[in-house]
């Protein structure tokens, strides 16, 4: 959820909500980039914030993610518009949103971006020695994103970030294409469909 010029990503905070099938849907506000020395110690230990490092070819960035759990039912009426968007988002969640959102902006000022629908499946290759994520978006006009993903602690980020390279290279996978993280591409492309909607409205 964003404003259609995209306003709550320009100031580095992410609101999303999702229905996961198998279980439970969630919601989560989140900065991106932070600092985590910045964020307060209750923060940083809280067992619903979570702070992690997203390593690409060619730079990183540091989120912190608020989370909180949901029905699925909640999440569809808040998408089909009879259910307030700020009640996917717990009293905290609100207080952490209205600490870094630009002044004035509410929950329930924010549109709809999505959904995109996401097919995931986890995995161990031959030959690589560890766990693998990959995510396909796919978008109403066909287009998709693959990503391939692992995780590892930070003191390992290094060495793994070389053999994730090394092995994905091997295997004929071109790593020289445009990367950017998935939020970003789907708030882009939402957001330009919804300013059209409104210019041809």
């Amino acid at each position: 959820f964003d404003t259609p010029d995209l306003a709550l990503n320009r100031a580095g905070v992410v609101v999303r909500a999702r229905r996961v099938q198998g279980r439970g849907a969630d919601s989560a506000v989140k900065l991106r980039p932070v600092n985590p020395a910045d964020l307060p110690g209750d923060l940083r230990a809280s067992p619903k914030v979570v702070v992690e490092v997203d390593a690409m070819p060619g730079g990183y960035v540091c989120s912190a993610s608020f989370k909180g759990s949901l029905r699925n039912d909640h999440v569809r009426q808040a998408a089909l518009g009879t259910r307030p968007l700020r009640k996917l988002f717990t009293k905290e969640q609100r207080a952490f949103y209205a600490e870094h959102a630009p002044d004035g902006l509410e929950f329930d000022d924010l549109s709809l971006l999505g959904p995109v629908f996401v097919l995931k499946l986890k995995f161990e290759p031959e030959g690589y020695g560890r766990k693998l994520v990959a995510e396909l978006w796919l978008y109403p006009d066909g287009s998709r994103i693959l990503e391939l993903s692992t995780k590892c602690a930070p003191g390992e980020a290094f060495q793994v970030a070389a053999v994730s390279r090394a092995f994905l290279t091997e295997r004929g996978i071109d790593l020289s294409g445009e990367q950017q993280t998935k939020t970003k591409a789907a708030l882009e492309f939402f957001a330009a469909e919804l300013r059209s909607e409104e210019e041809c409205g």
